[in-house]
């Protein structure tokens, strides 16, 4: 057999199919756009979805890649089985309404084992089908495959539910008896059970049902096919490699940590091989994950990043690493990917910087998860049941990010068990938390056939000519058909030209009218949206008849596209200054160019002071007032990065792409609408900074009018407070508010004396006034002062003289009520707890509470009931056992 990198694999593959008129499309951001119901692009199949469903039509409906994806809805079973990874790549070929059942298995076959491709031996291959599908077991067996090779499975059904669905055929390796671990009547002993031996290389999903709502099954009016092959399975073959761990994609990683690891080797033993293969793979999905622009926290994508960087130090731990590591492993993951992915090598200072800081925090948390583990091991000892709860197992999986197999590994060696239903019901809830806060989820459309049918050419003009245009109505759409003449109602139409932009890349779309030949407004356009094969699609309210082919004048809402193209300009300098002042790791993560403002949505690692968003807001000024000419040209793709043009890395480009600068301070490409020169803006402010999630802050302002109307708003506000404050200048308004602010700091101190004396007068009333209740003395009672932070003060003094064994004191505040118990030493050694005492009689305030043994507070909105809960807290003394 050949012997092939990961590399030559890859582009092998990507060749083979791009010589059999496949487009080859670039890998896409693990972070999927528009689509609630993936948290990370998990196939390759994922970002073609907008092809499938016919909400896009692509320029060529064979297409390839290899998309790299992440999948965790079982990261405990990494390291411990041969070919569990949370980042993968899927080599892919997808077939959009063109070649079918025949060509993919001619294809497949022929790259597999002819000699200029993958050259393997057909006889180690071996299909599986679905049953019913005879047409893909005649396929096979057409090209060259031995009928006992080929497999019936009743398994072989691609279905999620409502959408495309089909039957498939699996393609496996038999990798040899060396790899055969079972005995030979095993019922899993076949290609596509559970064994080593039959590896799983290949699926071939021919997507020819739409899947019904009712149950049933309709021929889809254009059959599809989609493919995955997992590129590191693959690769293990090439190289001869028992797990995929053992292959030119991990082995560079193992081998640093091993570095890392002082005396400990890969194979040294089974436990051991397993922290160094969580650590490749954990290093990998990490990497690549915050270098398209997700980051660590608590929730959604971000907290999956933050448990693989604990799960990984972790590991490290096991191997005896106790420094920070992590973070060194960022570069060899990007020399390894380097040939196909070098934007990892690109940003490997940032993503190290965010690598470097996540493990540093969680080195200190380490020691605390620790140490709680350790109370509740040194807690169960004492208890009657041995067993550790599931919820303090859970906490330490949340809070501390400790793995669930590493808390029982720790409990079982000290003797004892952790509660596994209790915890399983925890991280349950966890997940339902997480999926409902997808609900808004969507499953694969089905397509739109009529939009998908329509292929009239449409030139948009926007970019050259905004007077009114004359244009030919081509098409007219009214409740999903094709029709020839039009009243009333709202319908979709599409002429031969248009200058109206269709809303794309942040900026919305255009409004305005459409006119008949004599001048009378017969429609009015409010969106106009991307058409499947590319064409602008108006959708317009109708005042008067429309007909097909008839000509129409159409004419774009002037003052808006203006204030719309300002804020867009504004966009690209604002990213660009972003750039500058924060560095380049920051990514736009989404935007919205409206007429009235703008909002810019990027990535970066913490929040941005206001120093910096000065320096940005300036920045973006200068270029204002610089009056850099604004230019635009249309050229391929390859050209424009040559020029430094800026790329969204979750975009497609076409062949020819549109490169807009500003000057030589910014420089990308774009689709959308511009000004000529950056003085047309006038002025740009920054009206709002703020995080919308995990790493991704978002900057609102405005421009031109927008901006001065803003700031004149402002002004009044600034002018008012100057007269409010008696002051005669604007700029005396702050060393006002300075002097203010040390009057009241002077006259709260003040007021905190004279209440402390008025306290202290209080208590030495109250503290002379002990009562025997039950076994107990007691001092209660309702009194006047400030609020808790007295009733604290009042406790400490009641502590320091000893006066009574529990005290319980209230206080109200306008419509507050507050509560306060405090209990001696003496009395805790009985078993009074200041916490149960609160609980009994905080509801007498409508309120709630609770503290420590020896002291305990409540607040409530009831203060009629004040006098009624010390009451009640000399029953509950009474009573007290």
């Amino acid at each position: 057999m050949k012997k092939l990198s990961s590399s030559q694999v890859r582009a092998m593959y990507l060749d083979f199919f791009k010589q059999h008129g496949h487009t080859i499309e670039p890998s896409a951001s693990l972070i999927p756009h528009d689509d609630p119901s993936l948290l990370w692009i998990n196939s390759g199949v994922a970002t073609m979805e907008k092809y499938f469903d016919g909400s896009v039509v692509p320029s060529n409906p064979r297409l390839t890649s290899s998309q790299k994806s992440i999948r965790t809805n079982d990261i405990e079973n990494v390291g411990k089985t041969a070919r569990h990874q949370t980042l993968f790549e899927m080599l892919g070929n997808f077939s959009v309404g063109d070649y079918f059942k025949k060509e993919a298995i001619e294809w497949a076959f022929e790259l597999l084992t002819s000699k200029d491709w993958f050259g393997w031996d057909k006889e180690k291959l071996y299909m599986t089908v679905y049953p019913e599908d005879k047409d893909a077991k005649q396929y096979w067996e057409s090209v060259g495959v031995a009928p006992d090779h080929i497999i019936e499975v009743e398994d072989n059904f691609w279905d999620i539910g409502q959408g495309p669905s089909g039957p498939d055929s699996e393609i496996f390796y038999d990798r040899g008896e060396k790899y055969d671990f079972l005995a030979p009547d095993d019922p899993e002993n076949y290609p596509g059970g559970e064994n080593e031996r039959y590896l799983e290389v290949w699926n071939i999903v021919f997507s020819q049902f739409n899947h019904k709502p009712d149950g049933t099954y309709e021929p889809l009016p254009r059959k599809n096919i989609d493919t995955g092959m997992g590129l590191e399975r693959v690769v293990s073959i090439f190289q001869d490699a028992p797990t995929n761990f053992e292959t030119d994609l991990f082995l560079p990683i193992i081998k640093k940590t091993e570095e890392f690891s002082g005396n400990v080797q890969y194979g040294d033993s089974k436990e051991y091989d397993v922290s160094f293969k969580i650590i490749a793979d954990h290093a990998r999905a990490i990497t690549f994950a915050i270098g398209d622009g997700a980051l660590p926290s608590n929730v959604g994508r971000g907290y999956v990043i933050r448990r693989l960087i604990r799960r990984a130090i972790v590991a490290g731990h096991k191997l005896g690493i106790k420094d920070d590591f992590l973070y060194k492993l960022v570069p060899v993951v990007g020399k390894i990917m380097q040939s196909y992915y070098p934007n990892v090598l690109e940003q490997k200072d940032f993503i190290q910087k965010v690598v470097a800081s996540e493990e540093k925090r969680f080195n200190e948390t380490l020691n605390d998860g620790m140490s709680l583990l350790n109370d509740l091991i040194a807690n169960v000892k004492n208890s009657e049941s041995k067993v550790v709860s599931g919820k303090d197992a859970f906490k330490l999986y949340d809070t501390y990010g400790f793995p669930f197999e590493m808390t029982k590994e720790y409990v079982n060696d000290a003797g004892f068990e952790v509660n596994d239903k209790e915890f399983q019901a925890e991280m349950k809830k966890q997940k339902d938390r997480a999926r409902n806060a997808r609900s808004d989820a969507k499953s694969m459309g089905v397509q739109r056939d009529l939009l998908v049918e329509i292929k009239t050419p449409s030139e948009y003009t926007g970019y050259t000519n905004l007077t009114e245009q004359d244009a030919i109505l081509k098409d007219i759409v009214s409740n999903e058909k094709l029709v020839n003449t039009i009243s009333t109602g709202v319908a979709e139409v599409i002429f031969d030209k248009t200058p109206f932009y269709a809303e794309m890349g942040g900026q919305v779309a255009d409004k305005g009218t459409i006119k008949n030949a004599d001048g009378k407004i017969v429609a009015k356009v409010k969106d106009v949206q991307h058409a499947p094969n590319g064409q602008n699609l108006h959708t317009i309210d109708v005042l008067d008849t429309l007909n097909k082919d008839d000509k129409y004048i159409l004419e774009v809402d002037k003052a808006f596209h203006s204030k719309v193209s300002k804020n867009h300009t504004a966009t690209h300098l604002l990213d660009q200054s972003l750039k500058n002042i924060l560095g380049d790791h920051t990514h736009q993560a989404g935007s919205l160019v409206e007429p009235n403002y703008l909002r810019f949505d990027f990535t970066h690692f913490g929040s941005v002071t206001k120093e910096n968003l000065q320096k940005v807001e300036d920045m973006v000024n200068e270029q204002i007032f610089k009056e850099l000419p604004v230019t635009t040209i249309e050229t391929d793709q390859e050209t424009g990065k040559k020029m430094g043009a800026i790329a969204l890395f979750d975009s497609k480009y076409g062949d020819k792409v549109r490169v807009v600068s500003a000057g030589d301070f910014s420089v990308e490409f774009c689709g959308g609408n511009h000004v000529k020169n950056t003085n047309e803006l006038g002025l740009f402010k920054i009206t709002s900074e703020s995080g919308v999630g995990a790493g991704v802050r978002r900057i609102e302002a405005v421009t031109s009018e927008d901006a001065f109307k803003y700031l004149n708003s402002q002004e009044k506000t600034l002018n008012k407070a100057s007269y409010l404050l008696k002051v005669n200048q604007v700029q005396d308004v702050p060393n006002r508010i300075e002097l203010l602010q040390k009057q009241i700091k002077d006259l709260e101190q003040k007021q905190a004396s004279l209440e402390s004396k008025i306290a202290s007068q209080q208590a030495s009333s109250i503290f002379d006034n002990a009562k025997v209740v039950g076994q107990f003395n007691l001092i209660a009672g309702v009194i006047k002062v400030s609020g808790m932070d007295q009733l604290r003060q009042l406790a400490d003094t009641w502590r320091n003289k000893k006066v009574s064994d529990v005290l319980v004191l209230g206080t109200s505040n306008e419509d507050k009520a507050n509560l306060l118990v405090a209990v001696s030493d003496e009395a805790i050694k009985k078993g009074v707890k200041a916490g149960d005492l609160i609980k009994a009689i905080a509801s007498n305030i409508n309120g709630g509470g609770g503290g420590r043994p020896n002291l305990a507070q409540a607040g409530g909105k009831n203060p009629a009931g004040l006098q009624d809960a010390i009451n009640d807290s000399e029953k509950w003394l009474e009573n007290f056992k």
